[in-house]
């Protein structure tokens, strides 16, 4: 019988790797929050962004709701 069962190589490549490798980071999931908004950069035609402004504040709403109705949502 061997005194040492295993190539002391090997185990020490083993140890090595197991104290130098780093665990895998968690991912997290975004949390589906209702009615959360997430700000992009949109071009439409002037025409279109000036219909929606002429009723004052509040024209990024109207146009969320028609981009909505649009989609069906």
């Amino acid at each position: 019988m061997a005194r040492r069962p295993t190539n002391p190589r090997d185990a020490a490549e083993a140890a090595f790797k197991a104290a130098t490798t780093k665990a895998p980071e968690r991912v997290r999931e975004a949390v589906a929050i209702p009615g959360r908004r997430e700000q992009v950069t949109l071009r439409v035609d002037s025409e279109v962004l000036e219909w929606f402004q002429e009723e004052g504040p509040g024209w990024q709403d109207r146009m969320a709701d028609a981009l909505r109705k649009a989609a069906g949502k």
